[in-house]
C-alpha cells in the first residue's frame, strides 16, 4: 500500500530556518495571493531531513568553483566529458549520503539523484550508473563481492552496466554475447560473436569505466545454454585506463543530449574471467560445470537476472519528474512575470491570467505533484521487495510483489517520461521566443529528458509487459476466483463484473471537483479496456493467428491503452487516498485536493470517446462537465501556481534560467545574462567577408 501522509511538523520559525525567504520582486503579487504557506507545504511533503540534505547539496555545488556555470561558452564535447568526470569525482569527496543514511531513509537516494540532476544530468547519471546501476546487482549477489564493493564505493574501480547490444536493446532475450564455462581452468570465457553483438549505448563505458557488469548467455561445457546471466568483467586497466587484452572499447559519439556522459561500446574476444565473477543471482555453475539454479520457472529466471532494471526504471521516473519540476518552475514563473495585452491599451496582464496559459501549464503542475507522490510510494514498495531479495525470501508473496512492481515500473516509466517530454515542449512554447534561448535551459531539459523514453526499455514495448500482467488475471476473473496483489494495485479487478455496469453519475461541474469522480471513471475504464483487449485477443486466435500474431494485433487501441489507463488509475488512486487523508493539515489539504482532481480529470479527458463508446457516459453533459471542471480548477489554482512551484524549485544557481529566477525580474536577469556573454559585442572574425570581399554576382552561374 502507499505510505500514509507525514505528520505536520514545525512552525513558521523552524520553516524559516530551513527555507529562507525568496527575494522581493514581481512574483510577490502571486505569492501574496497563495492560499497556503509554501514553506509549510515543502516541509510537509519532504520532511526536515530531506530539506536539510537538499540545502547541503545545493550549497556545496554553488560554493565549489568546479561547479561554476560557464555562461556564453560552448564547451567542446571532450572538455565537457572531462568536466563531468571531475565533477563526478568531486561527488565522492563530498559523500553526501552514507549507506546507513540510505538504509534509514531510502527516499534520500532519490533526493540526491534529483538534486544533482537539477544542476546537470551528466555528472548525476555518471555517479548513479557507477554507485547504483553497476553496484546494485553486485550488492544483490553473494557476500563474496564484499571487498570489491569497497573498491567501488572508494572509486578505486569505475563501473558500467553492459546489457544492450548494437542489434538488440529492449529484446534482451536476443542478447548474443556468450559466457562459456571452462572447467579445466575454472573460468568463464566472455566472447562477442560479431560486431552486431557488441555491447552498445553503455553509460560510462565510452571513456572511463574500468569494469562492467556484462550480461551474456551462459553456456555449460555440454553446450547447453542456460539463458542470460551477469558477470563482472574488467575492460580497462585501473592504472593506465587502457583496454585490457581481448577487449575493444570506445565511445559511440555525439548524442542529442547528455553529452557530458560517455556512452560506449565493447567487444570481447575470448576474454577469460574467474568463475567467481558470475553474479549468482539467478544461477551458478559447479566446479564440474553443472548448472545450478534455485529459480525453476523460465520467466522467474529472467526476472531474477534482470531485476535491477526495475530499480533503474524507478530512477528514470524520478529523473522525468525532476525535469517536470525544472520546466514548470521556469514556465510558471515566466508566465506570472510576463505581461502581454490586456482589457485596455494601458493595462497589460500577466500571461498566467489567460485561460489558455492556465490550461497549457497547470494540468502538468498537477501531474508533477501526483507523479512525484507515486514515484516515492513505488520506491517504498521496491524497498520491501529488495529487502526480501537480500534475505533470500522465496515466499509466494515475494514472487507476487516482484511481478506487481515490475508491472508498475514497466508502465510508470512510460507515463512519467512521456508526460515530462510533452510538458517540457509545452513549457518551451508557453515561454514564447525567450523559451527558445538556450540560456533559459528548456532546450537542454527537453533533450536531456528525451532518452528517458527509450533507455531501460522502449516505452511502447514496456507497456506490453504491464498489459500482459493485467491479462494474466482474466482466468481468475472469469472463474470468479479470489485474488489480490501485495500492494493492492490490481484489487480493483476483484469487482470487475460489477464495475462494468457503472455509469457516469455527476450532475454538475461542481460534482466533478473531487478526484473521486475521475477515479470511478478510471476504474470502469480499466475494466472495460481489459474486457475489450481480452475479446480482441480471443477473436485473433479464433481466426487462426498464432499467439505472437494475435498479441501483436491487440496492441494499438487495446492493450497499449489498457496499460496506460491502468497506471494512470493507480497513480490517481494513490494520490486521491493521500490527499483525502484526514491527517493532512487543513491549511494544505484544499490545494492538494484540487491538484488531485485536476490531474484525474485532465488525464481522463483524452478517453472521452472511449467512455461514450463503452456506454459509461451518454448525452452531452458528461463531456461538458469534465471539460468545464478542468478549466474551473485551472482558474482556482492559478493564484497558487507560483507558490506550488516555489515548493520544489531549486535555488537560482541550480535552476540556472534567467527567466525563472526567484525574484521574477525576468527582463533584468535576461539582459544581464546576454551582456555577460563572451563575445556578445565583438565583431565577427569574418567581418572582412561582409565589408571588403563582396561577391561577384553571377560569377559561378553556368555559361551553357
Amino acid at each position: 500500500m502507499a505510505p500514509a501522509p507525514k505528520e505536520a511538523t514545525g512552525n513558521q520559525s523552524s520553516w524559516d530556518t530551513l527555507l529562507p525567504d525568496l527575494p522581493k520582486g514581481p512574483l510577490c503579487r502571486y505569492r501574496r495571493k497563495a492560499s497556503f504557506n509554501w514553506k509549510e507545504m515543502a516541509v510537509f511533503l519532504d520532511g526536515e531531513g530531506i530539506i536539510q540534505l537538499k540545502n547541503r547539496i545545493f550549497s556545496a555545488l554553488e560554493s565549489d568553483p568546479l561547479f561554476a556555470h560557464h555562461h556564453g561558452e560552448d564547451l567542446c564535447r571532450e572538455k565537457y566529458q572531462e568536466l563531468t568526470f571531475l565533477r563526478c569525482k568531486r561527488l565522492f569527496e563530498y559523500d553526501f549520503l552514507t549507506l546507513q543514511e540510505i538504509i534509514e531513509n531510502p527516499l534520500k537516494i532519490l533526493c540526491l539523484v534529483s538534486c544533482l540532476g537539477m544542476y546537470d544530468w551528466s555528472p548525476s547519471l555518471q555517479y548513479l550508473l557507477h554507485c547504483g546501476v553497476f553496484a546494485g546487482p553486485i550488492l544483490s549477489a553473494s557476500k563474496r563481492f564484499a571487498d570489491f564493493l569497497k573498491q567501488i564505493y572508494k572509486m578505486e574501480v569505475f563501473g558500467c552496466f553492459a546489457l544492450t547490444e548494437l542489434s538488440h536493446g529492449t529484446n534482451t532475450k536476443g542478447i548474443r554475447t556468450t559466457a562459456t564455462f571452462d572447467p579445466s581452468t575454472q573460468e568463464f570465457i566472455i566472447h562477442t560473436p560479431d560486431f552486431e553483438a557488441a555491447k552498445f549505448w553503455v553509460g560510462n563505458m565510452g571513456k572511463h569505466a574500468t569494469h562492467a557488469v556484462v550480461y551474456a548467455q551462459l553456456y555449460t561445457p555440454d553446450g547447453q545454454c542456460h539463458g542470460l546471466h551477469s558477470f563482472i568483467v574488467q575492460i580497462r586497466d585501473t592504472k593506465s585506463l587502457l583496454p585490457v587484452p581481448g577487449v575493444m572499447v570506445g565511445d559511440i559519439g555525439m548524442k542529442l543530449g547528455q553529452n557530458g556522459l560517455d556512452n560506449g561500446f565493447a567487444m570481447f574476444h575470448n576474454v577469460r574471467i574467474p568463475k567467481e565473477n558470475i553474479l549468482n543471482i539467478a544461477g551458478d555453475v559447479t566446479p564440474e560445470g553443472k548448472y545450478l539454479s534455485s529459480v525453476k520457472d523460465v520467466k522467474e529466471h529472467s526476472r531474477a537476472a534482470l531485476g535491477s532494471l526495475s530499480t533503474g526504471r524507478i530512477f528514470i521516473m524520478a529523473a522525468s519528474i525532476t525535469n517536470l519540476k525544472l520546466a514548470l518552475s521556469i514556465a510558471i514563473r515566466f508566465s506570472a512575470a510576463r505581461h502581454q495585452f490586456g482589457p485596455t491599451d494601458d493595462e497589460e496582464m500577466p500571461v498566467l491570467e489567460y485561460q489558455m496559459q492556465q490550461w497549457r501549464l497547470l494540468p502538468y503542475l498537477a501531474a508533477t505533484y501526483a507523479l512525484d507522490y507515486f514515484c516515492k510510494s513505488l520506491l517504498e514498495n521496491f524497498v520491501e521487495f529488495y529487502a526480501g531479495l537480500l534475505t533470500k525470501q522465496r515466499s509466494q508473496r515475494q514472487v507476487d510483489l516482484g511481478r506487481e512492481i515490475h508491472a508498475l515500473c514497466a508502465a510508470g516509466k512510460p507515463l512519467t517520461s512521456w508526460t515530462a517530454q510533452q510538458a517540457v515542449q509545452e513549457c518551451r512554447e508557453a515561454c514564447g521566443g525567450h523559451g527558445y534561448l538556450a540560456m533559459n535551459r528548456l532546450g537542454e531539459i527537453r533533450n536531456d529528458n528525451d532518452p528517458n523514453c527509450t533507455y531501460e526499455g522502449d516505452n511502447n514495448v514496456l507497456l506490453q509487459q504491464t498489459s500482459n500482467y493485467l491479462m494474466s488475471w482474466m482466468d481468475c476473473i472469469r472463474d470468479k476466483a479470489p485474488f489480490e496483489s501485495p500492494s493492492g494495485t490490481i484489487n480493483v479487478l476483484q469487482d470487475y463484473h460489477h464495475i462494468l455496469g457503472w455509469k457516469f453519475t455527476a450532475n454538475s461541474v461542481e460534482d466533478c471537483m473531487d478526484s473521486s469522480v475521475p477515479l470511478a471513471a478510471y476504474k470502469w475504464l480499466v475494466c472495460y479496456l481489459l474486457q475489450e483487449s481480452d475479446l480482441k485477443l480471443s477473436k485473433e486466435k479464433q481466426s487462426g493467428r498464432s499467439d505472437f500474431e494475435a498479441k501483436n494485433n491487440c496492441q494499438v487501441y487495446y492493450c497499449r491503452s489498457l496499460a496506460i489507463a491502468f497506471i494512470e488509475q493507480t497513480v490517481l488512486q494513490r494520490y486521491h487516498d493521500y490527499t483525502h487523508d484526514p491527517s493532512i493539515p487543513s491549511t494544505l489539504q484544499p490545494v492538494l485536493m484540487k491538484l488531485s482532481a485536476l490531474y484525474g480529470l485532465w488525464s481522463l479527458s483524452k478517453y472521452l470517446a472511449v467512455l461514450y463508446q463503452g456506454g459509461y457516459a451518454s448525452g452531452e453533459q458528461p463531456g461538458k462537465f469534465i471539460q468545464n471542471a478542468i478549466l474551473e480548477l485551472c482558474y482556482r489554482l492559478k493564484d497558487d501556481a507560483v507558490a506550488l512551484v516555489d515548493v520544489f524549485a531549486p535555488p537560482d544557481f541550480i535552476l540556472n534560467s534567467p527567466i525563472a529566477k526567484a525574484s521574477g525580474e525576468l527582463y533584468k536577469n535576461m539582459w544581464a545574462e546576454i551582456l555577460q556573454g563572451n563575445k556578445t559585442l565583438n565583431r565577427p572574425s569574418w567581418w572582412a567577408e561582409l565589408c571588403i570581399n563582396k561577391p561577384v554576382v553571377g560569377r559561378l552561374r553556368s555559361k551553357m
